[in-house]
């Protein structure tokens, strides 16, 4: 039958599965809109307030489901509005398709009113960009871009349409997706290695990263800690894959990562990095890290590899696969003294905050209580996101969606809203500084638009605390464009956008804001004002070994 590119890219999106859009028209997308409106008892379309909250929303909605996410925006400065969510999903691997409009074939390369070549600035943040300039091959673009978002090691596709196309007609065939298949890259010499490193080892160390959740190993990961008895660390990007209860969980690895965890890295003869790519805020230093053990890592890019640290061994490849032949051929072994020790670690290095005063971490912890731990937290970028790392314990995957790579302030009211969107069964909660949560609070509008009951907890110090927690230590108190005391009331704010708010200052004030935030049915923003000056902890200074990492106790006792 013969279709237009815009029925194409609707019929293309069904295909695929996809029951969700976020996006934002303008004039050359405005024939897909016109389309998703006949279908919109199909595909729901959530209209954000800014495109780069789109990008942030579809990016959430990937992370909580494992799904693609789908975005969508017009030519020029909506298409480049895109660029910093599309950024963040390729720091993350985040499965991701946006698809923009172009001006029409004639008037590209002419300077034509919002024209840009958005698939030439998204190049080095996409896993691929297409530009369709010819109706014939928009299904099969569509469709390639799909498998390549979710094939291998995921990440975002940009597909860019010249407004004629999607005037234009062309036969259209439906197509079943072809099945993303896992392939086998690796050897059984690879796993053999890998298993004489295993065995050989007296002090194993298990350091989990990201791909852990993108593969769905969980479970293959719980077996293999158990089965060779060792302890785990994860990072920013893992949590959830390992269950926080359990004795062999050691908490985050690197600057801000626990003690145990730090120096256990350091002590260790074997490291075992399962889908983690040795970030810098992970290994700190890459001379000196880890300098006693020997180093296996298993990840399905085989660029990672030898990338940042070298490997002693390496297994590319699918992480659920490997670990799932790992666990079949490894016997059981015991390192009873090993994790004893560092179990001995765990208690006498446990992660502290002043319990005097309202704190985030007394926030999180209660947060952890009352929603049992079953919530999905998003965050923004600094200090609240590293005590929410740090102080709620996740025991599920696709429960904790931070932007890890780039470190995008303004992300997580966007992915908040996505996740919801995806789970509305879970409780989803947004932790932001206030200076994120002013970036892209607008998508609060969003969020009573549609009346998406997610919770936004504001942990506000009128200060840019990340940054001014590195001006205290490192820079003199000199407090350079970080102080943000002014006349902005974000109660009032929230109200006027159509949310809920509560506003805490007292500890006892915490708990029942959140019973009757979760409870609302709707919107709610906690305004939650805490001191200007509480520091996160443990902290590696930069350029120093992990194993140097110091809380407020350090401090006090260098200082006497």
């Amino acid at each position: 039958m013969q279709l237009t590119g815009s029925q194409i890219v609707v019929e293309c999106l069904k295909e695929q599965g996809v029951d969700t859009v976020f996006g934002y028209p303008g004039g050359t997308i405005l024939n897909i809109y016109d389309e998703l409106y006949k279908h919109s008892n199909e595909i729901h379309h959530v209209l954000t307030s800014h495109e780069q909250g789109a990008s942030h929303a579809a990016d959430g909605y990937a992370r909580a489901t494992g799904k693609v996410g789908v975005c969508m925006a017009t030519s020029g400065p909506g298409a480049t509005n895109l660029v910093t969510g599309i950024a963040t999903a390729y720091m993350d691997s985040v499965p991701m398709v946006a698809i923009t409009a172009n001006v029409v074939l004639p008037l590209l390369g002419k300077d034509t009113f919002q024209e840009v070549d958005i698939a030439g600035v998204t190049m080095p943040i996409t896993k691929h960009g297409f530009i369709v300039k010819d109706v014939s091959i928009l299904a099969d673009t569509i469709r390639k871009a799909f498998a390549i978002a979710k094939s291998g090691r995921p990440g975002p596709v940009l597909v860019d349409i010249t407004k004629d196309v999607t005037a234009n007609k062309c036969d259209f065939v439906k197509k079943t997706p072809d099945a993303i298949t896992v392939e086998k890259k690796y050897t059984d010499a690879d796993i053999e290695k890998a298993m004489d490193l295993i065995k050989a080892a007296k002090r194993p160390y298990i350091y989990v990263g990201g791909g852990a959740i993108i593969s769905g190993a969980s479970e293959e990961l719980a077996t293999f800690a158990e089965k060779i008895d060792a302890p785990v660390c994860d990072t920013l990007m893992a949590k959830g894959a390992f269950n926080a209860y359990s004795d062999l969980y050691t908490g985050m690895i690197g600057m801000h990562g626990t003690k145990t965890s730090n120096i256990g890295v350091s002590e260790c003869d074997l490291l075992i990095a399962l889908g983690a790519r040795f970030s810098d805020r992970v290994i700190s230093n890459a001379k000196i890290f880890a300098k006693k053990a020997k180093v296996l890592h298993i990840d399905i890019d085989a660029a990672e590899i030898n990338k940042n640290i070298k490997t002693t061994a390496s297994v590319v490849g699918d992480l659920k696969m490997v670990l799932a032949e790992l666990n079949a051929k490894l016997p059981d072994i015991s390192h009873k003294d090993w994790t004893d020790k560092i179990k001995q670690m765990k208690k006498d290095m446990p992660l502290t905050y002043p319990k005097n005063k309202l704190t985030c971490p007394y926030i999180l912890e209660t947060l952890d209580k009352v929603t049992e731990g079953k919530a999905i937290i998003t965050t923004d970028v600094g200090q609240h996101q590293m005590w929410a790392s740090q102080f709620y314990r996740y025991t599920e995957p696709r429960t904790f969606l931070t932007s890890g790579g780039l470190g995008t302030m303004g992300y997580g009211l966007g992915a908040c809203i996505g996740a919801k969107v995806a789970r509305p069964e879970k409780t989803v909660v947004n932790i932001a500084g206030d200076g994120c949560f002013r970036m892209n609070m607008n998508e609060l509008a969003t969020a009573s638009r549609y009346n998406i009951p997610i919770i936004q907890i504001v942990i506000n110090n009128h200060v840019l605390g990340m940054v001014r927690q590195w001006q205290t230590l490192f820079y003199g108190q000199r407090y350079s464009q970080t102080v943000l005391e002014d006349k902005v009331d974000f109660v009032k704010v929230a109200e006027g956008l159509g949310c809920e708010a509560i506003r805490i200052t007292k500890k006892e004030e915490v708990e029942p804001a959140l019973k009757k935030a979760i409870a609302a049915g709707g919107p709610v923003v906690l305004d939650c004002i805490i001191e200007e000056d509480d520091k996160v902890f443990p902290m590696v200074p930069g350029g120093a070994p992990i194993s140097d990492a110091f809380d407020e106790a350090d401090l006090l006792a260098k200082e006497s």
